[in-house]
């Protein structure tokens, strides 16, 4: 079918303006890369758009020699693994019994749920709970406190309702329990919101800092985005202060490059893990949103 010129001036317009929103979006990461691996008095003086200049790794290499970025880069894993592997248990428990026909009360349950969405206990209530349930300054107080999110158990019960109800039926004909039902029917074919729930958990968890910032108080136990927001404070810290030893620039110039590195580094994971999960997350979104 041959196309108007209406269609083709459309069609132009499009591509021109994805492409602009593409610059857009990419211009920072990019311009955070570059900068990561071009000397720092470039960075400073504003002279650096988008290659690097004087090619270096000296920022990635005083990273991995940091015993404090290494460690914190070593908890946001541990945080990030194991809360999302609660986050995605506790979620499938709530949204598969919600997503029953036969469940009594399910409304007020799911309405009491919606609540607390719009409604939280506040921050100091919060910080009282938790410091007379003990986990102050332990690894678990990164991790209990968002087990489950609301939307996220919605987005999943509406997926699981539109599975249809004759394969569940069948299987039960051959004997087969909700548990069973469960493991052999429903999470097989939820792979797509399974992996949309993974993404938005482990996002959450990995940028998370300010639970840190205000339950943990040792510092082998901050995360990576904690131990970033020190190195970004001191950068602006130095700005403030008014010297010109050679020790104060290079100082300047060392935490210059290397909050660029930790930039990398921290969203590194993050941007990888994406890719792998893509071609579940349209789909996984648009079902778990829409239906039901």
């Amino acid at each position: 079918m041959k196309e108007s010129k209406g269609d083709r001036a459309f069609t132009i317009f499009n591509y021109i303006f994805l492409a602009i929103v593409a610059v857009v979006v990419l211009y920072p990461l990019i311009f955070v890369l570059s900068a990561s691996l071009s000397n720092p008095e470039y960075v400073i003086s504003g002279d650096l758009w988008l290659w690097p200049k004087e090619f270096t790794v000296e920022a990635y290499e005083k990273v991995f020699q940091n015993p404090d970025i290494i460690n914190g880069f070593i908890n946001t894993l541990k945080y990030t693994f194991f809360g999302t592997l609660l986050n995605i248990v506790m979620t499938i428990c709530a949204a598969y019994p919600l997503s029953r026909r036969n469940l009594k009360g399910k409304g007020f349950i799911m309405a009491f749920m919606v609540f607390t969405m719009f409604f939280s206990g506040g921050l100091i209530p919060t910080y009282l709970l938790i410091r007379d349930l003990g986990m102050i300054n332990t690894f678990w107080v990164m991790i209990i406190p968002n087990a489950v999110a609301v939307w996220n158990i919605i987005i999943m019960r509406t997926f699981f309702q539109s599975i249809p109800y004759e394969l569940e039926e069948s299987a039960m004909i051959d004997g087969a329990g909700n548990f069973r039902i469960l493991w052999s029917i429903v999470l097989p074919l939820s792979l797509p919101v399974m992996a949309v729930m993974v993404l938005f958990y482990a996002v959450g968890h990995w940028n998370s800092y300010f639970q840190a910032l205000i339950y943990l108080q040792d510092q082998d136990k901050f995360p990576l985005q904690l131990i970033l927001r020190q190195i970004l404070i001191q950068g602006q810290a130095d700005d403030m202060i008014k010297a010109t030893s050679e020790s104060f620039l290079a100082q300047k110039l060392s935490v210059e490059g290397l909050k660029y590195a930790v930039l990398i580094v921290a969203n590194l994971p993050m941007l990888m893990l994406y890719p792998f999960l893509q071609r579940y997350f349209v789909k996984g979104v648009m079902i778990g949103s829409l239906k039901g």
